[in-house]
């Protein structure tokens, strides 16, 4: 029970991090090291990208990764940093709304205070049957779970480009009357969009950013209150990967190894 409590306690002080003044910055994380990385760059919280996830452990990205592993390395994550962990738990690792609050269940007493979860391409009533049930098992545990509701209207081009911002204020309020905490819109950069999204949606707004996105402050002043960059650093850091194993074998050279992380000082991140 006093776990429990302790979870409470930062998952409140969590959700207060959401603000336009100063937007959470997440940098996500996949595993033991990326985390313990992010949060000794003085991040808030740690954000876990499922995608990153996946690739480590060796699957694709989109519901193919085993639930039970997927916990696996959330409880990991959660134990190596002392700062609030928020979970990317794909579509709810679930095939129908009972198995999502099952997931919650897991996703708590792995550690985490907050979670992402898809609607895809999915129906918005049985996506918001799936926020109830989340909501539903995190209240049973006592838990002000930060429900992130992921709309991917933008993200994978729903319904008509001209009915897309109505479209996705729809699904925010649905979302949010179902138990959603605040509502995460990937796919959609221009600014005059997101400050419309903003400000027609009662709840926190999360933007992913990328490489051409606009600074943090800049967003946080169109009401932005997260930002994300998902899958990006894993992306970046397999793409050093291929980057360092073409050069080594076609031109027998090391240059993409220059602005590597010292082996001490990424050891002793790993030691406590």
């Amino acid at each position: 029970m006093s776990t429990r409590i302790g979870l409470a306690a930062k998952a409140t002080a969590f959700t207060a991090l959401h603000t336009p003044t100063a937007p959470l910055a997440l940098a996500n994380a996949w595993d033991v090291a990326s985390a313990r990385i992010v949060e000794a760059s003085g991040a808030a919280a740690v954000a876990t990208t499922s995608a990153g996830v996946a690739w480590s452990l060796g699957s694709p990205d989109g519901d193919a990764l085993a639930r039970d592993r997927a916990l696996d390395l959330i409880a990991r994550v959660s134990a190596a940093v002392s700062v609030p962990v928020t979970a990317d738990i794909e579509g709810g690792f679930g095939a129908d709304p009972a198995a999502v609050g099952e997931t919650v269940t897991g996703v708590i007493d792995a550690g985490a205070v907050g979670i992402n979860i898809e609607d895809g391409t999915r129906a918005p009533g049985e996506y918001a049957e799936r926020l109830a049930a989340a909501r539903a098992a995190a209240d049973a545990a006592g838990v002000p779970l930060y429900i992130n509701a992921r709309i991917d209207t933008y993200l994978k081009g729903l319904g008509e480009p001209a009915d897309r911002l109505d479209e996705t204020l729809t699904r925010a309020a649905a979302y949010l009357r179902a138990g959603a905490t605040g509502i995460f819109v990937p796919g959609v950069l221009d600014p005059a969009v997101v400050a419309e999204l903003a400000k027609g949606i009662d709840a926190p707004l999360n933007i992913l950013l990328g490489p051409d996105a606009p600074p943090v402050a800049a967003l946080g002043a169109l009401g932005v209150c997260r930002v994300s960059l998902g899958s990006w650093v894993a992306e970046a850091a397999y793409a050093l990967v291929r980057r360092a194993a073409e050069e080594l074998i076609t031109d027998g050279t090391y240059g993409s190894l220059a602005r590597s992380l010292p082996y001490g000082e990424l050891n002793d991140l790993l030691k406590s």
